[in-house]
């Protein structure tokens, strides 16, 4: 089964995206922080993450470069921004660095969910054939 790991400081959202990836048929994981989210990644290889930015200790750009620079073996592993940041300029940095994609706040949580399942095909289907996503 496919695990979603859920990286978001405010606790209301946090619930409500876990509760949604969950009722859509997925496990999850949930970290407060970039720091957090990088030992889960490291220790425990969710399938995929959600991520915000804006977060205390270690932030969703920095969280996402640290994977990619230090951590080849998890630098597939796709990231779907999900911030209030909707300026271009952070839009166009998470995807030029090689996020799956990018959503702003407020949750859509039917786009959310599609997004999501357009990373689980790729996954499924780079099974498949071998190729990483």
């Amino acid at each position: 089964m496919i695990t979603i790991l859920c990286v978001e400081d405010e606790d209301d959202i946090r619930s409500l995206l876990i509760e949604e990836i969950r009722d859509a048929g997925f496990n999850t994981l949930e970290a407060t922080n970039g720091r957090q989210a990088l030992d889960i990644i490291v220790s425990k290889w969710p399938d995929i993450v959600v991520c915000d930015i804006t977060m205390p200790e270690l932030d969703g750009h920095q969280l996402f470069a640290e994977i990619q620079i230090n951590h080849e073996q998890l630098a597939n592993i796709p990231f779907i921004f999900l911030t209030a940041l909707s300026d271009k300029e952070n839009m166009i940095t998470a995807l030029k660095a090689g996020a799956a994609d990018y959503l702003t706040k407020p949750v859509d949580f039917d786009l959310l969910l599609a997004k999501i399942q357009g990373c689980v095909a790729r996954l499924e289907s780079d099974k498949r054939t071998g190729r990483a996503f």
